[in-house]
């Protein structure tokens, strides 16, 4: 059975304990909104089969902590697996939630093979890009993909292991006639939703995982994989954002949660993007409510197109105001976003860009223990307790390293302020007092 079947049995499963003893919430409550479906627990059963390691409670929804995904994977230029093995490392330690493989080089069946004994949180992939790198291995691009090898795909990654999988269900034929309809500045920037636009069109026939959605609802229910609905039609630019191509999909993407819940499956729906900040709360409580209270992950979104190289920036900030609107999952932007892979340093950078994003949301939620976290620090800072400070911030390494470099020689204040440090004055100032009334 499933999580959400588990859960509507009246059963609390110890992936459901683990979560509720995460996020200090009462395990009824945790099941309850499993049953729902305003809450996921990414953790595919075949992993006990296979004897891979059991990834981290990883829950996703209404009233939880805002997760982080780190995207990694090979591409064709950069193939080397343990090069994308270092990136898990780096973005593990720097305290990502999940990982998506989005491999397109090299030997991508092994390397997420390997990629899934190795972590320790839950793995997200996406098929389609199997299913067209094999297309196109075959020399003829995405004209020789199948339907049949779409489905195999999607099968394989279930059977393999993977937690959950983000599949491009809403990317139909009416859809992207809405878009040829009313065009847009960047068009189509999912490869996932260009993929099976190219494919469509080069087949006259309609999206095999729409068609095909019953099928694929009896797979991940067989191994109980999160589905996390694909946004095929999400923007690529400011000004496509909220366009009816993107509206029409959510359309699409609301009525499969629907399905999901009835089969059993948990879900997840991905949203955009590319959006000005000012519309940022409203797509958000759009799609909380088409999708009945579903969780949403968001890629940042970016509230501006025109910072190549700070895009964790740009995208941390709409982060903060997606989360605080009710984003549940963020995956992060890097600095590399638009311009190339990222490396390791591009990877801690994406991942603390993201974490601080939605933690920022988690305060204006009120989520348990998020505010509290920034009171310990501050009382820690006010009594310039270093180590505390150091140890229990968003980034230790990163803190560490930047205060030996610029320590001191007065350890208790800071290089910036030094004699002068506010806390330090107004603390002697309270002493010179106290002795002259004693």
């Amino acid at each position: 059975m499933t999580q959400m079947e588990e859960a509507r049995g009246g059963r609390i499963t110890a992936q459901m304990r683990e979560v509720a003893a995460q996020e200090h919430m009462p395990e009824d409550i945790v099941r309850e909104r499993i049953a729902a479906g305003v809450m996921s627990i990414p953790f595919n059963r075949r992993r006990i089969a296979l004897g891979l390691p059991q990834p981290k409670g990883c829950g996703i929804g209404l009233g939880l902590r805002t997760k982080v995904n780190a995207n990694i994977g090979t591409s064709q230029d950069f193939p080397s697996p343990e090069a994308e093995f270092a990136k898990l490392t780096a973005a593990c330690e720097s305290g990502a939630d999940a990982i998506m493989d989005l491999s397109t080089g090299g030997d991508i069946q092994s390397i997420r093979r390997s990629l899934l004994e190795r972590c320790p949180v839950p793995v997200g992939t996406v098929p389609i890009y199997d299913a067209a790198v094999q297309a196109f291995a075959k020399g003829g691009g995405i004209k020789t993909m199948t339907a049949i090898g779409m489905m195999q795909a999607v099968q394989a990654h279930a059977e393999q292991g993977v937690d959950f999988l983000t599949i491009h269900c809403g990317v139909t034929r009416e859809v992207i006639r809405t878009l040829e309809r009313s065009p847009r500045v960047c068009g189509i920037v999912s490869r996932g939703g260009t993929f099976l636009s190219a494919w469509m069109s080069c087949h006259n026939k309609e999206n095999p995982f729409y068609e095909q959605f019953d099928d694929i609802l009896a797979l991940c229910r067989e191994h109980d994989v999160t589905i996390s609905l694909g946004d095929g039609l999400r923007p690529g630019a400011l000004a496509d954002a909220m366009d009816r191509a993107q509206l029409h999909e959510l359309n699409i993407l609301a009525e499969l949660v629907q399905r999901c819940r009835e089969a059993g499956v948990q879900t997840i729906v991905e949203g955009p993007g590319h959006v000005p900040l000012q519309q940022v709360e409203t797509q958000v409580r759009l799609q909380k409510e088409l999708c009945k209270g579903a969780p949403f992950y968001v890629l940042g979104p970016l509230v501006t197109d025109v910072a190549p190289g700070y895009d964790h920036i740009t995208a941390a900030i709409g982060g903060a105001v997606a989360a605080a609107a009710g984003v549940d999952f963020i995956c992060y932007v890097t600095p590399a976003e638009h311009l190339g892979l990222p490396d390791i340093e591009h990877v801690r950078e994406g991942v603390i860009a993201a974490r601080i994003a939605g933690h920022a949301g988690d305060i204006a939620k009120g989520i348990p223990g998020a505010a509290e976290w920034d009171r310990d620090f501050s009382t820690a800072r006010r009594a310039r307790d270093w180590d505390r400070q150091l140890n229990t911030c968003m980034d230790p390494i990163r803190a560490h390293k930047l205060r030996a470099e610029r320590r001191p020689g007065k350890e208790e204040v800071c290089s910036m302020c030094g004699e002068f440090c506010t806390y330090r004055i107004t603390e002697e100032a309270q002493r010179q007092k106290n002795q002259g009334t004693a």
